[in-house]
């Protein structure tokens, strides 16, 4: 079913007749080496971009999942790339989309935790860089970079229209009583609320997300009335993130409308209703490639299906109770593993092998360049992405990344760092780094640094320069992080200590 009309009207196609495409002689990133490049693809590919929120890297059939039913997505895997070595922006949420957005990873970003901040306006980010490309874009789902009429929200970051929650918090609620939506129309950054009207309680908010990324391919896709155009979405989920309010009222804060096709199952409530999240997100995915495919759109879409960090163990769920990182170490809040590697799935059948497995260490700040390689646009000067548009056309490319950084707040300071097939962790500007070899031990249980100094030191030395140094965001020594760690609560029970 389409979406209601004040809705309809709000993605509906205004711009896009007449318009000359942009871009189109434009050179290649620098980043890419020409030789890695094949002949160029007689027209620009639009770009779908699905982001799961809090799926962990083991929470899909195609990762190896064995319990939670993900055919859809699986089915993407087999025709695509699956990437096994992806990592996600940051262990949380609203960093790790900011350095989606920007092309910067966590030691160059202002947004390094889940704070009250969002973009500042200088940033060259994604929305901006495909709409000045000629595409078309979109955002639906859960945003978190910027408040209405703020540099940071969706219509001041290049998006033609936008549907859905701007705040994080708010996100968690799949029940609503409002969202927002920004439109061609009127000021640039001018947003509406947008009430949910379904009932008592509203209709569920990742259904009408899907209704709006349907209706949105719909009106943009070329057919005889309109002139080629390619698009961008960005249909970024809040599945299968918690509730994290409800959960602390009734200790089951993983919300959905039912938990089938598992309520049969002798599964604690809040793990049933995970499942039943992740295969209703994976059933959207099948809606969505099946309109790519009844458009006759699909050749030349490329569709990106990732998340966000690591799985949470909010909302009365144990991340181990479907192994959702996978054989992994962490989960969401940790630099280990399983917080920030996720599941990377890449379909684009003009020129990527079906079934294909890539290991190539990517990262969240990667797709900037990658995509105005697609879009044939320069990447901004500052980006800390290597385009890995080679790897997609041929499966290996020579442009690596010699390190990959992160680093994170809660909890005291903390700081990661992918070097290869070395894998350094820190507790603390000063503290000791764990060094891991994630060749042997991908699940990081073997801390190697006596073993291994020069690769240690290697990375200790990299630590000196990886960050710009942000008052908002300061590196804190180890005992920096115990003192600001919050005083243990004083049991009554306990008599006081004379």
């Amino acid at each position: 079913m389409l979406i209601s009309m004040p809705l309809k009207k709000t993605f509906r196609f205004l711009t896009l007749l007449g318009l000359a495409l942009a871009g189109m002689t434009r050179p290649l990133s620098a980043q890419t080496p020409a030789a890695e490049i094949p002949p160029a693809q007689p027209r620009r590919p639009s770009i779908v971009f699905i982001l799961a929120d809090d799926l962990g890297y083991g929470d899909l059939g195609c990762y190896g999942q064995q319990r939670i039913k993900t055919p859809n997505i699986d089915r993407l895997a087999a025709g695509g790339m699956l990437f096994t070595s992806c990592y996600a922006g940051s262990t949380v949420c609203a960093p790790s989309r900011a350095a989606l957005m920007t092309g910067l990873h966590t030691g160059h970003l202002g947004i390094r935790g889940n704070a009250d901040l969002g973009l500042d306006g200088r940033e060259q980010s994604l929305g901006k860089l495909l709409k000045s490309a000629g595409y078309f874009t979109g955002a639906i789902g859960k945003w978190g970079l910027g408040e209405a009429n703020t540099p940071g929200a969706p219509a001041a970051q290049g998006f033609d229209e936008f549907f859905g929650y701007l705040n994080q918090t708010q996100a968690h609620n799949y029940y609503p009583d409002r969202l927002f939506r920004s439109t061609p129309e009127g000021k640039s950054i001018e947003l509406e609320v947008w009430q949910n009207r379904g009932g008592a309680r509203g209709k569920y908010s990742h259904d009408y997300f899907t209704e709006a990324a349907l209706n949105f391919i719909r009106i943009n896709a070329p057919d005889a009335a309109n002139q080629y155009k390619p698009f961008f979405l960005y249909l970024s989920y809040t599945i299968p993130h918690a509730n994290n309010e409800l959960g602390q009222q009734t200790g089951n804060g993983m919300e959905v409308p039912s938990d089938a096709p598992y309520s049969g199952e002798l599964w604690p409530a809040p793990e049933r209703n995970k499942a039943a999240m992740i295969t209703r997100l994976d059933t959207d995915v099948g809606k969505l490639l099946a309109k790519l495919d009844e458009l006759k759109i699909a050749k030349n879409t490329i569709v990106i299906f990732a998340s966000d960090n690591g799985p949470h163990k909010e909302g009365g769920v144990n991340p181990a109770f479907f192994r959702s990182a996978g054989a992994l170490r962490g989960i969401k809040r940790d630099l280990y593993e399983g917080g920030i590697r996720v599941p990377l799935i890449v379909r684009w059948p003009f020129y990527i092998q079906a079934a294909a497995t890539n290991d190539l260490p990517v990262a969240f700040w990667d797709f900037l360049p990658t995509f105005a390689d697609v879009a044939r646009v320069a990447p901004p000067q500052n980006t800390d992405g290597i385009s890995f548009l080679p790897t997609l056309y041929t499966g290996g490319q020579t442009n690596r990344h010699e390190f990959l950084y992160w680093e994170f707040h809660e909890g005291g300071f903390s700081q990661s760092v992918r070097m290869g097939r070395w894998k350094g962790v820190r507790h603390g500007s000063d503290g000791p780094l764990e060094l891991y070899d994630l060749q042997t031990d991908p699940a990081e249980r073997l801390e190697v640094s006596a073993q291994h100094p020069a690769e240690a030191a290697r990375i200790v030395e990299y630590l000196k320069t990886a960050r710009k140094d942000d008052p908002k965001w300061p590196a804190k020594t180890v005992a920096q992080n115990e003192e600001s760690k919050p005083a243990a609560k004083k049991d009554p029970t306990v008599p006081a200590q004379k």
